[in-house]
């Protein structure tokens, strides 16, 4: 008795969340639907659940959002369970093709993705970090790709209308939002290295800044989308403002198998099934699709839409003949800079997962539980490939307060993919030791992927073939990103609580000098890591340009009806994390289809 009565108080506050928790989450979806809508959305994750709940203020149209997945829950707020959320059945546990080039430490030699399958995406399944990206990107986009209207100062009002910042420090610097949807916020709890991490920086002569600031290249502890400590996913922040909104139906379980058109090529219903049922329901106005850089081509190319040749051999008559899962790109790193330390300051997976912890996390919204996914700091960098002279930095370093070890090999050694002999040559002996890590993710890389159906069965996952590092000038940036991250290292930030890295060799690597050029062009093809952000495969421009597959519209070429507003329409990855430039996309796109600029006034006012 006296045992429960001390650990009555980490009880009550978890006990009393469990109750009150998923009352809120199951009242915004329906059971029932209708057969007809104004606008039918296609997918609720990080653009689909902003564009279903823009499109829903407009009283006088009515709104159908679908997702094939469920809904969030207790663990999916938890900032620090990020890995443990990944082949999980709120996620679509995609695997790419075997790399001829890259992931030769992987199982298989090939790479794991994991894509959001629930109410917010992959805003439920991501670190959460909160980056815009370069404004050099976007100019791109509109200069050299035709995608007029999506020049930096275009979409920066887009940015600060679902942004509530709530650190006065950031909020007020004239860069930031704040009331809208969407909670950014630094988190409540650093350990000691996220601050030598800062130091290090400035000992390279790397500002401390606001990485969404003025300028890109710098390093800081970073803010992300959390709301009081948790997660706050798109679901949370755009959809839950629909509760009580009798012109929208959100609808969950509902895979979405087929674009239905008229004669005139008019996106006209889509298919989806749902709880073993198939269901047909009618657009009035328009599709959109916001399935994400994976499945939304996917649905396409089912529909009819996307390379001829492919489409034929699989008996699917074609529609519109264009590049569909072309152009697919994403950001990579070498996840083999793992040091360990002397003292107990890193996030070691036993102390964070203790009864202190855990209530200190849902009574008071604080403490190691509140770490992005324990990504505690990140570092815009140039390697001698970037121009010094510009701010446009080519490499993005993440800095884990922790390493593939940390968890005793229960998750990330899971979610990475790493295969035996790797594991047992260079992690099997460094379990549970405090240690961090420095992941330099290329910010641009040169090599290009694609994404092919399997099969004309929709339930059959798509062909992924990124084809990581087929583009050498790729690993050239990325070995000289290695070398600015082994300085890094061996700063006297770090080095005070003893630095030390990882002396085992990778195995694959054995016959170069350790930490040569050579040796770290082989490490980078060794364990050649997602920062889980595919882009690219519904490629936005120039409608002239037989590249692309949406106009500036978002419009899908060659029908009508049908728009794409997701990561997919991206001409070129942006330099930073996907998840804020997705969500700015989904605001520009409800401005678009509904023919309004809801941000006249805040850009009239911009002055940068």
């Amino acid at each position: 008795m006296t045992e429960f009565v001390n650990f009555w108080p980490f009880v009550m506050p978890i006990a009393f969340y469990l109750f009150f928790y998923p009352r809120d989450r199951f009242s915004l979806t329906s059971e029932k639907f209708d057969l007809e809508y104004d606008y039918i959305v296609v997918g609720a994750g990080s653009a689909g659940a902003v564009v279903a709940s823009r499109l829903s203020e407009d009283p006088r149209v009515t709104v159908l959002l679908l997702e094939a997945g469920g809904k969030e829950n207790i663990v999916t707020d938890i900032p620090i369970a990020a890995a443990m959320i990944q082949k999980t059945p709120l996620d679509w546990a995609y695997q790419t093709e075997p790399q001829d080039a890259a992931c030769f430490g992987h199982i298989n030699r090939r790479s794991r993705w994991p894509r959001g399958k629930v109410l917010g995406g992959s805003s439920v399944l991501n670190y959460m970090l909160y980056i815009r990206g370069n404004p050099r990107d976007y100019d791109s986009w509109e200069r050299d790709y035709g995608a007029y209207g999506w020049n930096w100062r275009e979409v920066f009002p887009y940015f600060l209308k679902s942004e509530d910042n709530r650190d006065p420090s950031i909020a007020n610097n004239g860069y930031h939002g704040k009331g809208g949807y969407l909670t950014v916020s630094t988190p409540p709890y650093a350990t000691p290295l996220a601050h030598a991490f800062v130091a290090g920086g400035s000992s390279l002569g790397y500002p401390n800044i606001d990485l969404n600031g003025p300028i890109q290249t710098g390093f800081a502890i970073p803010q992300g989308t959390i709301r009081r400590g948790s997660r706050c996913s798109t679901s949370k922040a755009f959809l839950k403002p629909t509760k009580g909104r009798s012109n929208i139906d959100i609808v969950i379980f509902a895979f979405a198998t087929k674009i239905l058109f008229d004669e005139n090529l008019i996106a006209r219903a889509i298919q989806f099934d749902r709880l073993g049922l198939s269901h047909t329901v009618y657009a009035r106005k328009e599709i959109i699709l916001s399935a994400g850089t994976i499945n939304t081509p996917q649905l396409l190319m089912l529909s009819g839409i996307g390379p001829k040749d492919n489409l034929l051999n699989l008996g699917i008559p074609v529609l519109a003949d264009l590049p569909v899962g072309l152009n697919l790109q994403d950001h990579i790193y070498p996840g083999v800079l793992a040091y360990l330390v002397d003292y107990p300051v890193s996030a070691v997976q036993s102390r964070i997962f203790t009864a202190e912890n855990i209530f200190r996390y849902f009574a008071f919204s604080d403490g190691p539980l509140t770490l992005l996914g324990g990504v505690e700091g990140l570092g815009f960098i140039k390697t001698k490939y970037a121009n010094s002279s510009d701010d446009f930095p080519d490499v993005e370093v993440h800095f884990l307060s922790g390493s593939y070890g940390a968890d005793a090999g229960h998750v990330f050694r899971g979610s990475q993919g790493i295969n035996d002999e790797l594991w047992q040559k260079v992690y099997l002996e460094f379990l549970e030791k405090d240690s961090f890590s420095l992941f330099p993710v290329l910010l641009r890389p040169r090599s290009r992927g694609f994404i092919k159906l399997r099969s004309s069965n929709p339930y059959d996952p798509p062909i992924i073939d990124p084809r990581y590092l087929t583009d050498e000038r790729d690993v050239f940036t990325m070995v000289d990103s290695l070398k600015i991250c082994l300085a890094l290292g061996d700063t006297p930030g770090f080095r005070k609580y003893g630095a030390r890295i990882n002396p085992n060799v990778f195995p694959g690597c054995e016959g170069y000098v350790q930490w040569s050029d050579e040796y770290l062009a082989c490490l980078a093809r060794t364990i050649t890591s997602t920062i889980y952000h595919p882009v690219g495969t519904c490629k936005m421009g120039n409608p002239h340009d037989p590249t692309t597959v949406v106009d500036p519209q978002l419009r899908v070429k060659h029908v009508k009806g049908l728009r794409v507003v997701d990561g997919s329409v991206m001409p070129t990855i942006v330099s930073g994390n996907t998840n804020a430039p997705i969500i700015m996309i989904a605001e520009k796109a409800s401005d678009m289809i509904r023919g309004i600029n809801s941000v006249f006034a805040q850009r009239s006012q911009n002055k940068i």
